[in-house]
């Protein structure tokens, strides 16, 4: 509890045990005196001093100082309107069992201290008796009844107040663990949403760098065996038109919104040539007809193939030829386009995997548009085979 509160409460519980005192020694001696009276206050005023911090011990507390006051016959007083005190803060911070009880004493507590008085148990005080007369209209029945609707009411407003605080706390809990709850899941969102980008980006820049490298390495490799310093010139030049094409990709990559332009470079036949001119040996057939694919579609198609003869080259015999088909979708039949690339694996070379980083990605940039991706391993006359295929949906720019 905090310190403003606690010295509130404490400075009523002070009040409260101040004003039954003065008002207990302005009734006769039969009602004011002897230990009992002591014990009443102390009860009531403890009460109200920790209704705050413990509303179902002040509660009980209350219960205990009007039993004393039944037994001992104490006098009424007007200052045990410090109760709706304990009512409020019973219904305001209590549990749900001691703000049900709080509410049943706001009915009883009023009609036991009517019923007492009426079969003269229990006297009233000064003051409780200038309420008395103040509210007595016309016969004994409409004055008990005018005490009882005022002893209600005392009772049963704070009560009420306390309740509606306590729903209206509920409430803005309640909102603000929305809000938070809402608050990290954009978070969350945010945070995946930028890891998919790091690891799009890392995609990115493995298929142009991976696959550059591949082809300037299969360059540098052949170059030590030419002789014609024409040839080697040539193949100098290859190797550095790759090395340039591969900075400007990765420039490309680097900048965005500026990604899908690396596959309009010639599109999928500048990739095929690109392995040629590297000295690799390549078979490439096209079935149907060509279209112009969405630039998200080319894109994807551009990577994947990219990706699919980076591996072919890694690990696929150097003297054995990568064979790339290329089937557009007939007439009435499936929008997909069929890129596959076969090649005779290199036993004595790092073996393609699965699982790997490459194969990994192209199923992921697949994925992403509709399509799918196959691998099959295969024994073959000329030794085992790698096939990856790749189905890329086909539909028409917009």
């Amino acid at each position: 509890m905090r310190g403003r509160e606690w010295l509130s409460f404490t400075a009523i519980a002070v009040v409260v045990v101040a004003a039954g005192a003065a008002e207990l020694n302005q009734v006769p001696l039969v009602y004011g005196g002897g230990p009992a009276s002591v014990v009443f206050l102390l009860f009531l005023g403890v009460a109200v001093g920790i209704a705050r911090r413990e509303p179902a011990l002040a509660l009980a507390l209350a219960w205990l100082a009007g039993t004393v006051q039944a037994l001992e016959g104490l006098p009424i007083l007007l200052t045990e309107a410090s109760l709706a005190v304990v009512l409020f803060a019973a219904a305001r911070w209590g549990r749900p069992v001691t703000g049900v009880l709080a509410g049943a004493s706001v009915v009883f507590i009023p009609l036991l201290a009517l019923a007492w008085v009426r079969v003269g148990g229990v006297g009233v005080g000064v003051a409780g008796q200038l309420l008395y007369t103040l509210l007595g209209r016309s016969g004994l029945g409409l004055q008990y009844f005018w005490l009882l609707l005022f002893g209600l009411a005392l009772l049963g407003i704070p009560y009420l107040l306390g309740l509606s605080l306590r729903f209206q706390s509920g409430a803005r809990t309640a909102q603000e663990a929305q809000q938070s709850a809402e608050r990290d899941a954009s978070q969350a969102q945010e945070i995946a949403r930028l890891q998919e980008a790091q690891n799009q980006l890392a995609r990115d820049v493995h298929d142009v760098v991976g696959h550059s490298l591949t082809v300037i390495l299969a360059q540098a490799e052949s170059a030590q065996f030419i002789e014609d310093p024409e040839k080697l010139k040539q193949t100098m030049q290859t190797i550095a038109g790759s090395a340039r094409t591969s900075l400007q990709d990765v420039r490309q990559v680097l900048t965005p919104g500026q990604e899908l332009t690396a596959a309009r470079r010639g599109g999928l036949e500048a990739l095929i040539e690109e392995v040629r001119a590297s000295g690799h040996p390549l078979v490439a057939t096209e079935v149907g007809e060509p279209r112009p694919l969405p630039p998200e579609l080319d894109a994807v198609a551009y990577r994947v193939l990219q990706e699919m003869l980076t591996n072919a080259i890694k690990h696929g015999s150097r003297d054995r030829a990568i064979v790339v088909d290329r089937r557009w979708p007939p007439p009435g039949g499936p929008a997909l386009l069929r890129i596959q690339v076969r090649n005779i694996i290199d036993t004595d070379a790092t073996q393609a995997d699965a699982t790997g980083q490459g194969l990994f990605g192209m199923r992921r940039r697949l994925a992403a548009v509709g399509g799918a991706l196959e691998v099959q391993r295969a024994e073959d006359a000329g030794g085992p085979t790698f096939t990856v295929i790749a189905s890329v949906p086909v539909r028409g720019v917009s």
